[in-house]
């Protein structure tokens, strides 16, 4: 186990074009969980790959464990990484691709058959030893490329989107696999994902990152209740969060804000700024008791139901609503908002305040 730091890591494939990774500094404890994500190019897979050495940086430092390996190569890092395409040995069986890692650092044969055993039969897949590659299932071959990594038992894991190939139900089951495999080895652990599901369910902190740079790294419920930047609370959330322009405005001894929707804030007076609401934190009311506006789309998912809604503004808000009688497309309807669970954010996206009740 180690940890990992990284001090304002940069990357530039273009002299003097815009920096792939820029500035990026995280301290990732001994033990920890951590899940970068992050648009497409926003920087997040070139991170990992400068931690496992496999690109350098143009500017900073990584350390590994205390240990600066910012100019050492991949195989003195002691890492084990896991990637999207499996990267399988398709002439190999599952035990010799599972022990090839052991076999080039010499290990003697004896242990390695006791450890790709062990592996193997932790992972549920000791029935599949004798088998190719080709022989498997998506799900079984990620598992495999798992136990290649684990069987190294090295200081520090990487997983570069690991489960995108997966199915849905694959996907979902070996999430959990994944949660409770480090629970069990207490390694510490990078994965890197697109995916804001897997952040939110594996992860002890989340990285959101946009181009190029890290604009929160906190445990995840604190990223979504609490986004520190708009790009952030946009990013992280399915429905999207609702997002309102306007201004805030003083109101006697306090603040409200005047736009799509009015409430009273916590926040700098300004010209310009963003109420964001979350789907589940806006409430469907009589058209007299809120901002009224018309339902356009209705989405029933089982156990809830999306409401889409034009206000009368020209605003839109999707509201998220537990199962039970809705409104039909065409019909005129109330939103309110649950004032305490609104965000307040600047002109630059930087979170300024919220509403009070």
């Amino acid at each position: 186990m180690a940890s990992v730091r990284l001090e304002r890591i940069a990357k530039r494939f273009d002299a003097g074009g815009t920096p792939a990774v820029d500035g990026v500094s995280l301290e990732i404890a001994d033990g920890e969980f951590t899940v970068i994500v992050g648009p497409s190019g926003c920087g997040k897979t070139t991170v990992l790959r400068m931690i496992a050495g496999l690109e350098g940086p143009t500017a900073g430092r990584i350390f590994i464990d205390g240990t600066d390996v910012t100019d050492l190569p991949p195989r003195e890092r002691d890492i084990a990484m896991v990637f999207q395409n499996y990267a399988l040995y398709p002439h190999l069986s599952v035990r010799e691709n599972i022990g090839f890692g052991l076999r080039m650092r010499r290990v003697d044969p004896v242990d390695i058959a006791r450890r790709v055993d062990r592996i193997a039969e932790s992972l549920e897949i000791g029935v599949l030893l004798d088998r190719r590659p080709a022989q498997l299932s998506g799900g079984q071959r990620q598992r495999v490329a798992l136990a290649r990594a684990i069987v190294r038992e090295p200081a520090v894991f990487l997983f570069d989107e690991p489960l995108s190939n997966l199915d849905a139900q694959v996907r979902a089951q070996t999430r959990g696999e994944l949660v409770r495999l480090h629970r069990r080895l207490g390694t510490t652990m990078i994965y890197v994902t697109h995916d804001q599901v897997e952040a939110m369910t594996m992860a002890q902190r989340v990285a959101v990152m946009h181009k190029g740079r890290v604009e929160q790294f906190a445990p995840p419920l604190d990223v979504y209740r609490a986004p520190s930047t708009l790009f952030v609370a946009s990013f992280l959330g399915s429905p999207t969060i609702n997002r309102f322009a306007g201004r805030v405005l003083p109101d006697g001894t306090s603040q409200r804000f005047d736009g799509g929707v009015r409430l009273r804030v916590e926040a700098p007076l300004a010209e310009v700024a963003t109420l964001a609401v979350r789907p589940e934190h806006l409430n469907l009311v009589a058209p007299t008791e809120g901002s009224a506006g018309e339902v356009t789309l209705v989405e029933p998912l089982g156990p809830e139901t999306i409401l889409h809604v034009r206000l009368t503004g020209g605003e839109q808000a999707t509201l998220r609503l537990g199962a039970g009688t809705t409104p039909a497309v065409g019909d005129t309807v109330g939103v309110s908002v649950r004032a305490t669970e609104a965000l307040v954010y600047d002109a630059r996206g930087r979170l300024m305040g919220r509403g009070v009740a």
